[in-house]
């Protein structure tokens, strides 16, 4: 990110070159409490300097000359939460000229997702946290930082392959109901399991294995694995539309 004298004042720092920064959405599942939802989630950082001291943000910094966007991203990341994941995505360019209160900052938003193992599995720091993403606590973030968030949520409600979603969250293998209880927490509401199952029946990205759950007093359920391939489409912009 470009440095801002700290000469300047408020009108002679609008008049300076935009900084560049990253910032990511990072997501997870996890199980909801006494038979509930299961909830998506993500770990976001309290700012400990100006502007927005002591509210909540998503991971992120500025970006070092010497590397690329995506470097940036995964350094950041893994400075300030300790996560390193193995995929991240080119989310969205955020620069409304009024989006930071003491300079330009122009922002290149990135997300991944995160198997169910590794939620909560950051830096102990207590200025690093996990909020379900419908937590009040994060209703209000730090710059325009729930817009990206809200955002990053609507890609995810409009990707088209469901098994690339599973993988992602689920790992390897899932049950079917571990796969619904994924796209519930995504969409918020409960969906019918046998129209669940026949839309997947319209999928082949999707396949049985010959595996099953360990485990339980019934009758074991089929594990499924992923067999799809590439990136999933963005259909349209919600933020221009």
């Amino acid at each position: 990110m470009s440095s801002v004298p700290g000469w300047a004042n408020v009108d002679e720092r609008r008049n300076l070159p935009p900084a560049l920064a990253v910032s990511t959405v990072i997501l997870g599942i996890r199980e909801g409490k006494d038979g509930g939802h299961d909830k998506l989630c993500l770990p976001v950082v309290r700012r400990i300097r100006q502007p927005h001291t002591g509210m909540w943000a998503l991971p992120g910094g500025p970006v070092d000359p010497r590397e690329s966007l995506g470097q940036a991203a995964g350094r950041n990341l893994a400075e300030t939460t300790g996560l390193r994941p193995t995929y991240l995505e080119q989310l969205y360019t955020f620069g409304d000229i009024d989006r930071s209160p003491t300079h330009r900052l122009v922002t290149i938003a990135y997300f991944a997702l995160l198997n169910a193992d590794q939620v909560g599995a950051t830096v102990q720091d207590d200025n690093v946290a996990w909020f379900d993403i419908d937590d009040p606590q994060i209703a209000q973030m730090a710059f325009d930082h729930r817009k990206i968030l809200d955002y990053a949520m609507w890609r995810l409600r409009n990707k088209t392959e469901y098994g690339q979603i599973a993988h992602r969250l689920l790992g390897e293998r899932f049950t079917l109901a571990a796969l619904r209880g994924v796209y519930e927490a995504i969409l918020g509401r409960r969906l019918d399991p046998a129209n669940f199952r026949r839309t997947l029946k319209s999928t082949a990205s999707i396949e049985e294995t010959d595996e099953y759950l360990a485990g339980g007093q019934h009758r074991p359920p089929r594990l499924y694995r992923y067999v799809g391939h590439g990136p999933d489409p963005l259909e349209v912009d919600p933020l221009h539309d």
